[in-house]
């Protein structure tokens, strides 16, 4: 799946926290996708964020192909959070639509 993929699909299934912007930073040339529960919207915009999670793109495949987990990748050092980490963790069951 690609980021543009992605994008649609988070924004067909509403994947962010209403109130809340959220961005995941996949670094490397990837960019980043917002969650802006805010504006009700999911893009590739890069902009200022309630919380930041920063993750490769490689290990955000693994991710959400379930061959690591939010908890492991986070005590790995694979996954950060810069910000309010609530947000994060409540963002944990916005993308469990995604798996439906």
């Amino acid at each position: 799946m690609t980021k543009t993929d992605l994008v649609a699909k988070m924004g067909e299934h509403n994947a962010f926290v209403p109130g809340k912007r959220i961005k995941l930073d996949f670094g490397g040339g990837e960019g980043a996708i917002m969650l802006d529960g805010v504006a009700n919207a999911v893009t590739e915009e890069d902009g200022a964020a309630d919380t930041v999670i920063k993750i490769s793109w490689a290990d955000w495949e693994a991710l959400t192909k379930g061959e690591i987990d939010a908890m492991t990748a986070f005590m790995q050092g694979k996954l950060k959070v810069e910000g309010d980490m609530s947000n994060a963790m409540q963002l944990q069951g916005v993308l469990a639509k995604l798996k439906s």
